[in-house]
């Protein structure tokens, strides 16, 4: 079996920058079919639309939030297997970036503005995380991943009904991220204190009454 490839700071840093670029400015590719698939899509009004886009502008903005944080805790990984398991969680969080990236095509609307800010935070944060070490990351990844699967029930409640084609993507995803979080967890992810899921939390509320909006 080959060993892990080793980069020189320089190549990390480029790939880093690399990834940031692509995630913010270019159109994610999924390496998964769409959830919505042929579903039709539902005759929205167009305080609906509008709603139905704001929703999905934020699971757009947490998922660049995702990536960032993945690539963050990836970069100072010190087990390659925990190093590993956090760049597959990448990967799928980029068919949730695509998927909803196309979502807001169809509703006629954008993603957040601010995709470049809740990027460069996110990755600091997981920076930030890594260093403590893979049992911190880890339990970093859980805590995430819980409030994540949360927001998307709770989007779920609130989409407009007939927007099948967003309830479709939105439950893929709430599948995805709790396998993430339960992958973590047995991994030997310590449990956090109090105050940072804390801190999360208020965050996570800033960001999405902001991306709802710009």
């Amino acid at each position: 079996m080959n060993s892990p490839r080793h980069y020189r700071a320089l190549d990390r840093l480029l790939i880093e920058a690399n990834h940031a670029l692509a995630t913010i400015f270019a159109p994610a590719q999924a390496a998964r079919a769409n959830p919505a698939g042929d579903i039709a899509d539902g005759a929205l009004e167009s305080g609906e639309r509008r709603h139905a886009a704001g929703l999905m502008r934020i699971n757009h903005s947490g998922e660049i939030c995702a990536q960032a944080l993945y690539m963050g805790q990836a970069a100072v990984a010190r087990d390659h297997t925990t190093r590993s398991q956090l760049l597959h969680a990448a990967q799928e969080e980029t068919d949730h970036l695509a998927w909803c990236g196309q979502r807001l095509a169809e509703l006629d609307s954008h993603p957040s503005v601010l995709n470049p800010l809740w990027y460069i935070g996110s990755h600091a944060i997981g920076v930030l995380a890594g260093l403590r070490g893979d049992g911190w990351n880890l339990g970093f990844v859980v805590e995430t991943e819980r409030q994540v699967e949360a927001h998307l029930a709770e989007h779920l409640h609130t989409l407009p009904a007939d927007d099948t084609r967003s309830r479709a993507i939105l439950a893929v995803m709430k599948t995805d991220e709790a396998r993430h979080g339960n992958t973590a967890q047995a991994a030997g992810a310590r449990t956090l204190p109090t105050p940072i899921p804390q801190a999360m939390a208020m965050a996570s509320k800033l960001m999405k009454w902001i991306a709802y909006r710009v």
